[in-house]
């Protein structure tokens, strides 16, 4: 087979007429053509016309095994069973992926005079598009275009010898409509009946991969490396509510993953860089301790990680400074090559979990480990070395002369990874800034927010006088890429009351910061109705179809501008989990790094609208809309209230009746307070708790 040329033609034969459109019927030696009789014409227009590819495989078997197909047909019909079987249960998922990387396609040893031939294009199609969706085009110039033409031809022929197939179409931007439809009762608020669609569609998605794709290992079919970043997106059910059965998911899968041959000291042995070494470790203890907050198990492999960086990942830099030695290492070995030797914002992912310790415990011994560390990035910030301007977070420090960079020529260009753009700056900076903020709140020492003060200050600046294509390393052109801030400032304002980035939030902030902050709850209904929108369609996008499981949610991007069709599909949108999360935990940013979750509900994710409405130290404020018929029994935990008496009122907010529906006192002597109180059925409530 020939690779696909720069035009993104490939070998589909575009431009001459389709043989195959009468199945069987067109060969250029009519003598030469294989007996193909209406039944098994029939058969193959089933199979292609399937939606599920368990029901094709059956048609297929079905065909093959007839003693009465022409006995040259019988070894494509093997091919195809046996691809369409692998496709189905292949571990990995993907396959596929290094032939596809080599070749530009995939080789099913079917000619395309075959008969079968037409039922290769939409299992090509789909080997092209999630590869793509994966890699990106993998650096080569012009692949991403070329390949997804391709597979755009490959979907737009099936389509025609096989129209009823709605996976095909799906894929060319006709969405397949919802399974399951949501009613509402009247009354019932706008925003709790989008969010309520988007929670249970997403829980659904959660249920379906744990139903149809975990394995007996715990595995999900994408490897342990990609499987673990499941739990990012299913934050708003996995923290937000009490999915007994996800929850248990989780708990599998992390149990299973620690429990690898190459996580026996506590993180891997196999060497790679930190933003591909830590996610074995920090995507699966880190969600144990949300869940199981108490747990000596997860929290002494959290504090295993903090051994790790205090007594073989770091040291003292020829500045003095407390940093780390490589940006590769193990639990084994740290490789010191200088290109490589350099600390970076990607790093606090090796410590995540022990960062979320930190927060819940206040370990001493931490404080003086992590405070040292941020020294290192308030002093890098605060130098203008190589060309950096002065109070910008660099991506890398350099060890052990604790130089801004890496050994590349240009301070923003490290060079410490073989991919060009993973480090590149601003790289994970939205780490960074975040333990930054950690260390500030754990602290009290304003230090740790000047790196966070003069990049805000720099964005606004830029903001309000932008400049034209600036010089790469210049503080504007650093400036332009700094609209990541926003998340660390929201969880700043929410977390003190401070206005002091006021004036760059309101240009950039979230619709829920926004709906927090200024009480527009237009933007807030109208993100949800879009989100609700985005789940409601293509089940199948973010589901079986999936070949890498990181990234589930992905499927919606093929139809934006520069994907499957140039200008884009309009119309198809992709979800928003984190605003799901804020929304029920009242967090205005990540659940990853220094996380503001309010709130967590012990209910099941179904039937429930629940939108924090405020959330302090001394308070915290939520409406909730219940759907079912009968009374709902409710819990919370809440985690933010400081140390003291609190009085707890649920109020029907419909202006029936004012009257409270419940009250009650209770004392807060932790970082975790359970509540208990009963909503009624489909009516507008909200509940309130105040310091006595």
């Amino acid at each position: 087979m020939r690779p696909i040329d720069a035009g993104g033609r490939g070998h589909v034969g575009w431009g001459m007429a389709i043989l195959w459109v009468s199945l069987g019927s067109s060969y250029s030696n009519s003598s030469e053509a294989p007996k193909l009789d209406e039944r098994h014409r029939t058969w193959i227009q089933e199979a292609g016309n399937a939606d599920s590819d368990e029901v094709r495989l059956i048609l297929l078997k079905q065909i093959r095994n007839d003693p009465t197909l022409d006995g040259s047909l019988k070894p494509d019909a093997d091919k195809l069973v046996a691809e369409v079987g692998r496709w189905l249960g292949a571990k990995p998922l993907a396959y596929f992926d290094r032939e596809l990387y080599r070749k530009g396609d995939y080789d099913f040893g079917i000619a395309p005079e075959s008969p079968f031939y037409p039922l290769t294009y939409l299992y090509r199609g789909r080997m092209l598009t999630w590869v793509i969706i994966e890699s990106g085009g993998w650096g080569k110039p012009g692949a991403k275009r070329a390949y997804l033409d391709t597979a755009r031809g490959f979907f737009e022929e099936y389509a025609k010898v096989f129209p009823k197939n709605r996976i095909a179409r799906m894929y060319l931007g006709q969405p397949i409509p919802p399974h399951t439809v949501y009613s509402s009762p009247p009354g019932a608020p706008a925003w709790a009946v989008d969010q309520r669609e988007g929670i249970e569609r997403l829980a659904d998605i959660i249920e379906w991969w744990i139903d149809h794709r975990m394995r007996p290992s715990g595995e999900y079919g994408g490897g342990w490396g990609d499987d673990c970043e499941m739990w990012r997106w299913w934050v708003p059910v996995l923290i937000g509510f009490d999915a007994p059965k996800i929850t248990q998911a989780q708990a599998r899968f992390s149990e299973a993953m620690m429990n690898q041959p190459h996580m026996r000291l506590g993180y891997t042995t196999h060497m790679s860089d930190v933003e591909h070494t830590a996610e074995d470790s920090a995507d699966v203890i880190t969600p144990m301790m949300h869940l199981e907050p108490d747990g000596d198990v997860w929290s002494r492999r959290a504090l295993r990680l903090g051994e790790l960086m205090e007594t073989f990942w770091t040291g003292r830099n020829h500045r003095g400074f407390l940093q780390f030695k490589s940006t590769y290492f193990t639990a084994q070995k740290v490789d010191t090559d200088p290109q490589r030797a350099c600390d970076t914002v990607y790093h606090p992912r090796a410590v995540q979990p022990t960062l979320l310790y930190w927060q819940r415990t206040g370990d001493e011994k931490l404080a003086r480990l992590f405070s040292a560390w941020m020294d290192a990035w308030v002093d890098a910030t605060a130098r203008s070395e190589r060309g950096k301007p002065a109070g910008i977070l660099p991506s890398a420090i350099h060890w052990p002369d604790g130089t801004v960079g890496g050994l590349g020529p240009d301070w923003w260009d490290p060079r410490n990874h073989g991919e060009s753009t993973l480090y590149l700056w601003p790289s994970a900076m939205d780490l960074m800034t975040h333990t930054l903020l950690l260390t500030y709140r754990m602290t009290g020492q304003v230090k740790y927010l000047e790196p966070i003060r003069s990049m805000a200050r720099a964005r606004l600046k830029f903001l309000q006088n932008p400049v034209k294509d600036p010089a790469p390393g210049t503080e504007p052109w650093c400036a332009s890429k700094l609209g990541f801030l926003t998340g660390v400032i929201a969880k700043y304002r929410f977390l003190t009351g401070s206005k002091e980035f006021d004036d760059l939030l309101t240009r950039e902030m979230s619709p829920y910061t926004r709906f927090r902050m200024q009480g527009d709850r237009h933007t807030l209904e109208d993100a949800l109705r879009r989100n609700a929108a985005a789940l409601r369609i293509n089940f199948e996008g973010y589901t079986g179809e999936v070949r890498y499981t990181d990234r589930v949610l992905r499927f919606p991007a093929l139809f934006e501008s520069g994907w499957m069709f140039p200008q884009g599909l309009p119309g198809i949108g992709t979800p928003d989990t984190s605003l799901l999360y804020s929304t029920v935990t009242g967090d205005p940013g990540g659940a990853g790094y220094f996380p503001l979750n309010a709130v967590r509900w012990f209910t099941p994710p179904r039937e429930l609208g629940v939108l924090v409405t405020d959330s302090g130290p001394d308070r915290f404020a939520a409406e909730l809309f219940h759907f079912g018929h009968e009374k709902r029994p409710m819990r919370a935990e809440l985690y933010l209230l400081a140390p003291a008496r609190y009085a707890l009122t649920v109020r029907a907010s419909d202006g029936v009746d004012p009257s409270p529906l419940a009250t009650q006192e209770f004392v807060v002597k932790g970082p975790r307070t359970r509540v208990s109180f009963d909503l009624p059925p489909q009516r507008a409530c909200t509940l309130t708790v105040v310091r006595r």
